[in-house]
């Protein structure tokens, strides 16, 4: 089996930009890696993911919960899965906590639902590490303020506060799994300390 690394946090916390410079590191010695991200990877993944950030849509929580994880399922089985089975690298941007962290402690879908449905979805697939850069709210929404915005970037701040301590709750309950990174540090200081503990995983 290879190694499976996800990048959690809230908006505007750097995910995307990690997720793409570890994958270059991992490249350059010689892993082979695939790169994907949450909600999408896959055809119809990424019609979901078109439909959950649709700021013009107004979705329930549980149906969002669903949808997300519809995308989930359909991206562990066509993709994860196999290259994990290669012996490849696999590191996603956002994954099943994020689903905790939004749907459960922001939205306020039962945690037990949450976790089952997590459970359903990924077939009990999780990640060796989970980097949460983690950024205040305001540093974080302010990155993202100079695009446009999506659904879930729109939501009031209260709303990413409670997603962002739903993040540092996870990463409390299981810190042999969890790497905690100061988001607002600089790319080169982040992508160091990501690197220094996947090689570790690797090792």
């Amino acid at each position: 089996m290879g190694l499976f690394v996800v990048f959690e946090g809230i908006e505007g916390s750097g995910k995307s930009t990690q997720s793409r410079e570890l994958r270059r590191r991992l490249v350059q010695s010689g892993y082979t890696v695939t790169l994907v991200r949450e909600p999408g990877g896959t055809p119809t993944g990424d019609r979901i993911r078109e439909e959950l950030l649709d700021s013009n849509h107004h979705i329930t929580p549980v149906a969002e919960l669903f949808l997300f994880s519809a995308s989930r399922a359909l991206l562990v089985d066509s993709t994860i899965r196999p290259a994990l089975a290669g012996n490849e690298v696999v590191v996603c941007d956002r994954y099943a906590a994020s689903t905790l962290a939004y749907q459960g402690f922001a939205r306020g879908v039962d945690l037990e639902t949450v976790e089952r449905t997590n459970d359903t979805a990924t077939g009990g697939l999780y990640p060796d590490l989970v980097v949460l850069l983690d950024i205040e709210v305001e540093v974080g929404l302010a990155r993202k303020s100079k695009g446009h915005l999506d659904r879930i970037e729109r939501e009031r701040i209260e709303f990413h506060r409670r997603a962002r301590d739903g993040f540092l709750e996870l990463a409390r309950r299981e810190p042999g799994r969890w790497l905690v990174l100061d988001g607002s540090d600089p790319e080169e200081t982040i992508s160091r300390g990501v690197w220094q503990r996947v090689s570790e995983k690797l090792d």
